[in-house]
């Protein structure tokens, strides 16, 4: 099984930002122009990138998309979006403009009935992104911490059909502390649908860490935070999904 590098962009006011822990007061912005920095990720080859509009996850409307299908019209590579994803319409908006793969959270926990028939809609065009504190999904921009756990609704999401989820501990985003490899793993193998890692990446050796447990349906990882602070090239993360 192939193991896929995502550099991400997460968005804000326009612009290229991290956050620790999601934590909206704890902001470092890294570019003035998101889509400027997916066509660097584009041309040191990634096949991918990952996208995250963090008003539209906070305010629950699409704030960002003009970075978004940008890119997705105009790099020789794979775009997959995040945020303020909270109907079928939106899901519609975002794959009709050229987006590869739209992610669902906060809307899994607030209808799950929806994400359900979405997914029997769309296929493997969806990812149920599940970003858990303590163990227990978080919604609305990670602002709320749900009462359902992740493991649980992992798996029911996959008994309906979800191909990948994106598994991200709070706690470790943006902290380059190293990902929380136990619960990643744990999510492959209860629900045997394909993870990718998100949160904590500090250097190379997390990414063979997480390499180890592809036959557990761990497939690739998010790569942010130790790009944008010079951890690691892209370019090296690269050269890490071929064994």
């Amino acid at each position: 099984m192939s193991f896929t590098i995502y550099p991400a962009i997460d968005m804000r006011d326009g612009k290229c930002v991290r956050l620790e822990q999601g934590d909206f007061d704890k902001q470092t912005i890294y570019g003035e122009n998101p889509y400027e920095i997916a066509q660097e990720f584009a041309a040191a080859g990634a096949s991918w990138i990952h996208m995250v509009d963090l008003d539209g996850a906070k305010e629950g409307s699409r704030k960002n998309a003009e970075h978004v299908i940008r890119a997705a019209r105009e790099l020789d590579c794979h775009v997959q979006i995040g945020g303020g994803i909270r109907s079928e319409a939106d899901v519609r908006f975002y794959l009709e403009q050229g987006v590869d793969r739209v992610i669902i959270g906060s809307l899994a926990v607030r209808n799950l009935e929806l994400t359900k028939e979405l997914l029997s809609k769309f296929g493997s065009q969806i990812v149920i992104g599940l970003d858990a504190r303590d163990g227990y999904v978080a919604t609305e921009g990670w602002l709320e911490r749900s009462q359902i756990q992740a493991v649980d609704l992992g798996l029911e999401l996959a008994n309906a059909g979800a191909r990948t989820f994106i598994y991200t501990d709070i706690a470790k985003d943006g902290m380059l502390s190293g990902p929380n490899v136990k619960e990643i793993v744990r999510l492959g193998r209860v629900t045997g649908v394909n993870v990718i890692a998100s949160g904590g990446i500090q250097g190379l050796d997390d990414l063979q860490e997480l390499k180890k447990y592809r036959e557990d349906h761990v497939i690739g990882s998010i790569v942010g935070k130790a790009l944008y602070t010079k951890q690691f090239s892209l370019k090296q993360a690269l050269e890490s999904e071929v064994d």
